[in-house]
């Protein structure tokens, strides 16, 4: 397909990347590796969660009819350990937290409310005021067969706890996604390398590592490629074979040295869309090569940023089988007036500070400190009339 040479919204470019996104393959592993990645089918409960009707606090066991006592205490239930004897008018058994109600107990009175002498059992206090207080009904937190993390959910560590107390040591969830990133241009030098006249430090590849590793992903480097299509072309042929997505950074554009397109196209790749109603970012291209999934980012490190969060977090949360794969977006009011948008939609670096948003910094794509600086993204429409201090606004949070 040959990619329409004017500027895609960038909802729709969002909606077509996700929809040509496959899904990797399923795979089960251990509680600790599956912690992140999206649940690939429901994830029932194997057991009932309390195992029993069950005491939220340590105390004894009473019938709530028996109040205002005294008792006679003929046992000690330990949590671990289930009675082995029911009680019956004018008993109780001492009980501890997590421990099974014994048959006819339908109350704990706590032990702040209790006084023992040998097996004597008083109120010292107000009592339960109505029958189960401090009681854990059994299945209250679950029933065997309840769906405890339905398919396309991150699996969250509330998550991991609650898929290991419903009987799980694996998870269903899907392999890990592979992603390849060459940096390209003459003007690069690796990070930390002496730089000759002309140069400046590559930094791109190193911050969408770092920004890619709260997603289960493998990231290789392939490094920094000269502005040479031939040798581009080859990098990415190498590249695509082992990856499921391939990423490049920089070259998208349409100077003499933008040789990613045509590079691509040595290599047979399809290109679905290119150049995005949004600033920064305009440059972004998508396509595929093979069965590899293709995005190639802009060069200036803000664009570079915003394009990762908008595009390629959401092409791997989408492989990995995420229901919802787009970042999240909340409303919040902005501490300063915003001018009027223009035809392509801005995505302000902000600083979150008491619950209002504050632009910060040169709003330039090659302007680093700002974004370092920055906690949210705040998302202006194209063609948006100007914004009111105070008045709300569509935000993501980026840190």
């Amino acid at each position: 397909m040959t990619p329409s040479s004017s500027l895609l919204p960038v909802a729709d470019a969002q909606a077509r990347l996700i929809a040509a996104a496959p899904l990797l393959p399923p795979v089960t592993r251990p509680l600790a590796e599956a912690a992140g990645r999206w649940a690939a089918q429901d994830i029932a409960a194997g057991v009932d969660h309390p195992f029993a009707d069950v005491s939220a606090m340590d105390g004894y066991a009473i019938r709530h009819a028996d109040l205002p006592g005294p008792w006679d205490v003929i046992a000690t239930i330990p949590a671990g350990q289930m009675p082995a004897a029911a009680v019956g008018p004018g008993m109780a058994a001492r009980i501890f937290t997590g421990a099974a109600l014994p048959d006819g107990a339908d109350t704990i009175l706590i032990q702040e409310d209790a006084k023992r002498d040998g097996d004597r059992l008083v109120l010292a206090g107000d009592g339960p005021a109505r029958p189960g207080a401090h009681v854990r009904a059994r299945a209250m937190n679950f029933a065997t067969g309840d769906t405890l993390i339905p398919a396309g959910q991150r699996i969250t560590p509330a998550r991991i706890g609650l898929a290991a107390l419903g009987g799980h040591a694996r998870l269903p969830v899907r392999r890990r996604a592979r992603v390849a990133l060459i940096s390209t241009g003459d003007e690069l030098a690796a990070p930390g390398a002496p730089l000759r006249p002309g140069q400046i430090h590559a930094a791109n590849a190193a911050m969408l590592a770092a920004q890619l590793a709260t997603l289960p992903v493998e990231v290789h480097d392939c490094g920094i490629i000269a502005d040479d299509r031939a040798a581009l072309a080859r990098a990415i042929g190498d590249a695509a074979v082992q990856a499921d997505i391939l990423v490049t950074i920089g070259g998208a554009s349409v100077g003499d040295h933008d040789l990613v397109r045509p590079a691509l196209a040595d290599c047979g790749a399809t290109l679905d869309f290119w150049r995005i109603a949004m600033r920064p970012g305009k440059p972004l291209m998508a396509g595929q090569l093979g069965k590899t999934m293709v995005l190639g980012l802009p060069g200036n490190p803000v664009s570079a940023f915003v394009t990762s969060a908008l595009f390629l977090m959401p092409l791997i949360a989408a492989m990995g089988g995420a229901a919802a794969p787009l970042p999240p977006t909340l409303s919040l009011p902005v501490g300063e007036a915003l001018p009027a948008t223009g035809p392509r939609a801005d995505y302000l670096r902000a600083r979150l500070i008491d619950g209002q948003l504050f632009p910060v910094g040169v709003q330039d794509s090659g302007v680093l400190t700002g974004l370092a600086a920055a906690d949210a993204l705040i998302v202006r429409p194209a063609n948006a009339p100007a914004l009111p201090a105070g008045a709300f606004t569509d935000v993501h949070i980026i840190a």
